[in-house]
């Protein structure tokens, strides 16, 4: 992980994943400089989770490598 403690998002524009079904159960991205910021769809509002860019690479790099993991 990254030794930046606590990124920030503030970003303009979020997107859908386009692995998300129609209008709900639906992931949004937004990246701003060095942070990527995740939130449900169905509460804009509320709270997301903030990363760091690299975090999230790897975290998708993982994923296409290997898949979730749903043995946990």
């Amino acid at each position: 992980m990254s030794k930046q403690a606590n990124p920030s998002v503030a970003p303009t524009s979020w997107v859908k994943s386009s692995y998300s079904s129609g209008d709900r159960d639906c992931v949004e991205v937004a990246t701003a400089g060095h942070a990527t910021g995740l939130r449900d769809s169905k509460v804009p509002n509320g709270p997301h989770l903030a990363v760091t860019a690299a975090a999230f690479a790897a975290f998708v790099a993982g994923l296409k490598a290997d898949g979730p993991d749903r043995t946990a």
